[in-house]
C-alpha cells in the first residue's frame, strides 16, 4: 500500500516535463554566464578595471565577478594597459597556461595599438602575441566600456560551436 505522503511528494508537473535543446546552446549558456576574468592590469587602465568590480558598475550582473589571478582557473584575459616587450613574454606564458576555451579583451588604446607610446620598448598592440576577441577604445576607457565589451564577448561565445570543439580536442 502506498502512503498518502508519497503521493503528495510526487509532482507530475516537475518530474514529468522534459526540456529539449541543443548541447551547443546549453554549453554556451553556461560559458557565457560564468566567465572568470584573468586581470592583467599593466597600467592606468587597471584602475578602471578595478572599478568594474565595485557596486556602482557591478560586473557580477554578467557572471564575471570572480576575478581569478591563477591562469588555470580563468577563461577570459583582460589586458588593461601598456604592454612592454619585457612584459610580453610573461603575458604570453600566462595566456598559454589558461585552459581552453579562452578569450582575450584588449582594454584601452595602449593594449590595443600601443597608444601614444611609439617607442622601442612598447608593443604596438597585444594582438601581436595573443589573439584578441574584443577591443576597447579609450585612454583610459570607462568601466561601462568594459561591461559593453563583456556583453559583446558573451554574444560571440553564444554563437560558437562548442560541441564540435569538444569532440576534436
Amino acid at each position: 500500500m502506498v502512503s498518502s505522503n508519497t503521493e503528495l511528494a510526487y509532482n507530475s508537473k516537475v518530474e514529468g516535463e522534459v526540456f529539449v535543446t541543443r548541447a551547443d546552446a546549453v554549453i554556451n549558456w553556461i560559458r557565457t554566464n560564468s566567465m572568470w576574468p584573468m586581470p592583467m592590469g599593466l597600467a592606468c587602465c587597471a584602475i578602471e578595471l578595478m572599478a568594474v568590480g565595485a557596486s556602482r558598475f557591478d560586473i557580477a550582473r554578467f557572471g564575471a565577478e570572480v576575478m581569478r589571478f591563477s591562469p588555470r582557473q580563468a577563461d577570459c584575459m583582460i589586458v588593461a594597459g601598456t604592454v612592454t616587450y619585457k612584459m610580453a613574454s610573461s603575458l604570453r606564458r600566462i595566456y598559454d597556461q589558461m585552459a581552453s576555451p579562452k578569450w582575450v579583451i584588449a582594454m584601452g588604446a595602449c593594449a590595443s595599438t600601443g597608444g601614444m607610446y611609439r617607442s622601442y620598448a612598447v608593443l604596438q598592440g597585444v594582438d601581436r602575441i595573443v589573439p584578441v576577441d574584443v577591443y576597447i577604445s579609450g585612454c583610459p576607457p570607462r568601466p561601462e566600456a568594459l561591461l559593453d565589451a563583456l556583453i559583446m564577448l558573451q554574444a560571440k561565445v553564444k554563437k560558437e560551436s562548442s560541441v564540435k570543439n569538444l569532440l576534436t580536442a
